[in-house]
């Protein structure tokens, strides 16, 4: 079987090796991490888009929504599927980040022994009914 290629951006480097930790509990993961959207844009220069992107709200320069943007806008992401991992979990921001084309979001903290399943639920049930 072919393992689910994730991307991570998130600036904070506790959190990236969280996740990192998180999704090695689950054999059927690849997981690329980046710290910024412009160390992110580099990694997909170099190889296949990954099938699915986690990216954290609020970073530094180019935040999350701006990285979604900028990937919409390249040929190899513009329908990537993107889950939005964030401390700010209001029901206006889950509709935001939907109605920017994201399959929902993930709140922080996360329990990191349920997140692959967190990512693949929210993959499986699509953008119009996940959140």
């Amino acid at each position: 079987m072919t393992p689910l290629a994730i991307l991570y951006v998130d600036d904070d480097e506790d959190i990236r090796h969280i996740v990192r930790l998180s999704l090695a509990l689950d054999g059927g993961i690849a997981l690329q991490t980046a710290g910024t959207a412009a160390e992110a844009l580099v990694l997909l220069d170099r190889g296949p888009p990954p099938q699915v992107a986690l990216l954290d709200v609020m970073m530094p320069g180019t935040d999350g929504l701006a990285l979604l943007t900028l990937l919409r806008a390249r040929p190899d992401t513009a329908t990537l599927p993107v889950i939005f991992m964030t401390a700010k979990g209001r029901p206006a921001d889950a509709a935001l980040y939907r109605a920017r084309g994201a399959l929902g979001m993930i709140l922080k903290p996360f329990d990191p022994l349920d997140l692959a399943n967190q990512i693949r639920t929210l993959m499986q049930a699509g953008p119009n009914e996940s959140g």
